[in-house]
């Protein structure tokens, strides 16, 4: 299993956490949009994030999706995630380029701006839950930090990570997230806190070998670490062709009338994954039939 997802919790209950290594789908998301460094970072750390949050999504069907609209040059970013670790997204300026920060790495603060993060959670009730902060420092992992603390009242920890190589393909991207559970214990808390000091970057610690299983070891060993669940993790798109003519019915008759009058083939591009649907004009003729 290449990328993959586990779940576990620590302090009898008092702590539960999530790891991940993403560094093919983010790889993979990097090479469906040509993505530049910084582009790749801040859409491999949303992505991280999402197949963990998405991995907690109760139902068979739900769906998860982390929106980032921010002033800065890339404009934002949007992921989806089910529960099944499937994960896609891309960047509205996927070809933005920055200098280094100040800390000489890729500057996905700056890239992203002043903004807000939208949290998505499509559970098959009559409108989705919807959650929004705003953007705390644009590095993503901070910014969802601050959305569990205000949106859900659960304080935790998000660690989020790419590294890229000299080719600018990914060498390594992952994260994790703590959360402390309702009445933990002042020694759980301010334990996990000291602990959490020491840590350098998720990276850094996946680039000399690390799983997540022994980051979080080292994290939450001396709490009592008990991993429940491991789950693959890939980016994946389910868009089809079909899928593809059901979008061009919703646009209208009008439109459709006015694509076949220009006697062209139309190709259709998807946001997500890239793919391009080429629909000729006899197609186009047979979805305004659908669209009547």
């Amino acid at each position: 299993m290449a990328d993959y997802v586990i779940r576990a919790t620590a302090a009898e209950g008092q702590i539960r956490a999530f790891a991940a290594t993403t560094r093919d789908l983010t790889e993979a998301a990097r090479a469906a949009h040509n993505t530049s460094p910084v582009a790749t970072a801040a859409l491999g750390r949303l992505l991280t994030a999402g197949v963990m949050m998405g991995y907690d999504m109760k139902g068979e069907d739900d769906l998860l999706t982390l929106k980032i609209q921010g002033d800065g040059p890339i404009g934002g970013l949007t992921v989806t995630a089910d529960a099944h670790g499937n994960v896609k997204g891309y960047a509205f300026n996927p070809s933005v380029m920055l200098p280094p920060n100040e800390k000489g790495k890729l500057d996905v603060g700056g890239a992203l701006g002043v903004g807000v993060l939208s949290v998505i959670k499509d559970i098959g009730l009559k409108e989705p839950y919807v959650g929004q902060t705003i953007l705390v420092t644009g590095e993503i992992a901070e910014d969802l930090t601050y959305y569990y603390a205000t949106s859900e009242q659960t304080p935790s920890s998000v660690a989020l990570g790419v590294l890229m190589n000299k080719d600018n393909t990914v060498r390594q991207a992952g994260g994790f997230i703590l959360q402390l559970m309702p009445g933990a214990s002042e020694a759980v808390i301010s334990g996990l806190e000291a602990k959490l000091k020491e840590i350098r970057s998720v990276t850094t610690l996946l680039d000399v070998g690390n799983t997540p299983e022994t980051i979080l070891q080292y994290i939450l060993g001396e709490f009592g670490l008990e991993i429940n669940d491991k789950k693959p993790a890939r980016f994946f798109c389910n868009c089809t062709k079909s899928r593809v003519e059901k979008a061009l019915i919703s646009v209208g008759k009008k439109e459709i009338q006015e694509m076949i009058d220009d006697g062209k083939p139309i190709e259709v591009n998807c946001h997500f994954c890239g793919r391009n649907y080429s629909f000729d004009v006899e197609e186009l003729k047979e979805i305004l039939e659908k669209a009547r």
